[in-house]
């Protein structure tokens, strides 16, 4: 663990930033929680909770909430940036109306932008002066606020472009109940973090209709596949993929109660609509988002994603769960390895 403490910014006190803030403040470091909300700020400061993200829980005193940002990012080096990804473009042009020193900014939201289609770390590189950006990390991996904030052991990775800033982001969170990695793979543990979400909407989707275990294990497998293909093709190494950011990240999101993505698949396979799920919900979906991005970039890159594209259907086009499902179950007969060959095919061509 790092032994010189000092004062972070954690933009953004949803269930993550929150329960991340926490991480810190037990590491001993003084942590300035901003939200654009006043009265959260308030709470967190008044009563040392957060009942709407995390209730029942009780807050170290090292978290002081904040509401302006100018004074939470006072002095600051390092921001952990925890907002829904739709919302970062905006956060980052606040931040940069009052910040004029260098920052190294390590995100942790899940999501690709539709349209543009840039994974985090190119959208922040894009909204970001570029003398006053020390450096982009990406902090991903299963990871449930619910439980991170209980301390309950929980690993995850973190990654970079400058290797020398993932580490210390690691030596910032990593103690005896959150173990971080290393990973130099920025685009594989991106793009596994986002596109898990979309399998995990579709396991909900298949608990909502009643499947059991067989259903979801076939779509967790097969949903990984599509997450190594399009992936690769982007340019990232396929056993990021067999990691945390990958196959861990998906196991948890597809397999717990905890994950709003699941939750948000199983409103729609009990017959909800978008629009009801998303009202239901009362917090950021990031899979849906994500769908439409992850459909944009299989096209672009001419990638097979059969269950993105099921889901795209039920999501944007008005398709019913159990005929998507159905028209999955009846795609044409294929080798289960063949993927797995192309992309090996393809990254010997390459090299």
């Amino acid at each position: 663990m790092q032994e010189n403490k000092e004062a972070i910014a954690v933009i953004g006190a949803g269930s993550w930033g929150a329960a991340l803030a926490m991480v810190l403040a037990d590491n001993g470091h003084e942590v300035r929680l901003w939200s654009h909300n006043e009265h959260q700020v308030q709470e967190i400061n008044q009563f040392h909770t957060n009942h709407k993200y995390l209730p029942d829980i009780i807050l170290p005193e090292l978290i002081v909430g904040y509401g302006s940002l100018s004074d939470a990012l006072a002095s600051i080096k390092t921001v952990i940036l925890a907002v829904p990804t739709k919302a970062i473009r905006e956060v980052l042009g606040k931040i940069w109306t009052v910040q004029s020193s260098p920052l190294t900014i390590a995100h942790v939201s899940k999501g690709i932008e539709p349209d543009s289609l840039l994974r985090i770390s190119e959208l922040i590189k894009e909204e970001t002066p570029s003398e006053l950006l020390k450096a982009v990390v990406v902090l991903s991996g299963p990871s449930h606020a619910e439980e991170v904030i209980k301390r309950q052991p929980t690993t995850v990775t973190v990654s970079s472009e400058d290797m020398s800033a993932a580490e210390e982001i690691q030596d910032l969170f990593i103690n005896h109940n959150f173990r971080v990695y290393t990973n130099p793979d920025v685009i594989g543990v991106e793009i596994g973090g986002a596109l898990k979400n979309i399998i995990a909407l579709a396991a909900g989707i298949t608990d909502g209709l009643g499947y059991g275990d067989n259903a979801k294990a076939a779509l967790m497998t097969r949903g990984l596949a599509e997450i190594a293909r399009l992936g690769t093709k982007m340019g990232a190494n396929p056993l990021t993929f067999s990691g945390l950011a990958g196959i861990g990240d998906l196991i948890a999101t597809c397999t717990s109660v905890h994950s709003r993505n699941w939750r948000a698949g199983n409103l729609l396979g009990k017959g909800k609509n978008l629009e009801e799920v998303l009202e239901n919900m009362g917090m950021v979906v990031e899979g849906v988002r994500t769908t439409k991005a992850a459909y944009q970039l299989s096209k672009k890159f001419n990638v097979s994603m059969p269950i993105t594209c099921a889901l795209y259907d039920v999501l944007f086009n008005g398709k019913m769960a159990k005929d998507a499902v159905d028209v999955l179950m009846a795609r044409g007969k294929t080798h289960e390895m063949e993927d797995l060959v192309n992309i090996l095919e393809e990254r010997n061509l390459e090299d």
